[in-house]
């Protein structure tokens, strides 16, 4: 797993924990509810296994998701998030608001160019 130095501030710390093209959409999905690993395959088409285990342990790691065995005949593994996870999902959100209102900057300066 890589890590980045840890900085003042905390931001390359949080970008750390984000990287990772998938790692927003798994954490979106476990947080509206536990998913199995193959129910999170077919909600993130193009995402292969082997990635998606590898993120799914860096999250798990991070204590952003939890990874719960079920014992029975058929091995039943859900991941849901964790408290510290939704508090990431709450500070990507106005992240994410930002990042609408600068594109429509954008755009708006686009058209008088």
């Amino acid at each position: 797993m890589k890590r980045l130095e840890t900085d003042e501030c905390g931001f390359a710390s949080a970008l750390n924990a984000i990287s990772g093209k998938w790692k927003m959409g798994i954490l979106w999905e476990v947080t509206l509810r536990p998913r199995r690993f193959g129910e999170l395959r077919r909600l993130l088409p193009g995402v292969s296994e082997k990635v998606l285990a590898q993120q799914l342990r860096e999250m798990e790691a991070d204590d952003l998701i939890r990874r719960e065995v079920f014992p029975g005949a058929v091995q039943k593994v859900e991941y849901s998030a964790t408290d510290f996870g939704r508090s990431l999902n709450e500070a990507v959100d106005a992240l994410s608001r930002w990042g609408k209102e600068f594109e429509k900057r954008q755009e708006r300066k686009a058209m008088v160019a």
